[in-house]
């Protein structure tokens, strides 16, 4: 752990749920659609763009849209999404979160965001998160999704840090091959059983400190 300089994280699902709001957003269009989307098809839109989920669960109901279509029902899932989010506060970060990012930064360890959402600097101001953050890398900075690792290959280099030297925190598969494709280690956050490409797989931050870390 001595040549780690810096710790990178998701946001949906990692830092706080809001991938419940995802959820509930996508499936209201989906009912608009007529398609039948359930939770486990969730799990497919887990670290994906915005465009590539509607592109998922479209492909669901066997529909087929113009580009046009397409963008307008995406500004509709995420006008619900925004609105769904804007009532968040701080206690809806997850447990043990803060007290580990005040772990890393007692250790002198850099912290990035790496996210493909569009709305992380709304929900890191919602939960006063944002202070924490020596870089943020979100999907208005980025153009390719997750496995890519552009959003983290580009939260290195924002903070002066190889790839080798940065560890990555991720609940989804499609993050966890981000992480390494990009050259770095990757810790998830969630099942074993989904995860099974990470260096290390934890339920969540409770009681977890980053001098604890064993990897």
């Amino acid at each position: 752990m001595d040549n780690i300089k810096a710790i990178i994280f998701d946001l949906d699902g990692v830092l706080v749920n809001t991938a419940k709001y995802h959820y509930l957003a996508w499936k209201r269009l989906a009912k608009e659609l007529n398609i039948d989307f359930t939770i486990e098809d969730n799990e497919r839109l887990k670290g994906v763009s915005r465009m590539k989920s509607l592109d998922i669960i479209l492909e669901i109901g066997n529909i087929t849209l113009d580009d046009d279509t397409k963008n307008e029902l995406a500004q509709k899932k995420n006008a619900w999404y925004v609105e769904y989010i804007s009532k968040l506060t701080p206690a809806d970060i997850l447990p043990g979160v803060i007290v580990f990012l005040k772990s890393i930064k007692a250790n002198g360890i850099k912290i990035a965001l790496g996210s493909a959402s569009k709305n992380s600097m709304l929900i890191l101001t919602k939960l006063k998160l944002k202070d924490y953050f020596d870089a943020i890398i979100d999907g208005t900075k980025v153009s390719k999704a997750k496995p890519d690792p552009e959003v983290f290959l580009k939260g290195a280099l924002e903070l002066n840090v190889l790839p080798c030297q940065c560890i990555v925190f991720e609940d989804a598969q499609a993050g966890i091959d981000a992480a390494i494709n990009g050259g770095m280690l990757a810790i998830g956050i969630g099942s074993k059983d989904i995860l099974k490409k990470a260096n290390l797989v934890l339920p969540g931050f409770s009681n977890i400190i980053f001098d604890n870390l064993e990897l």
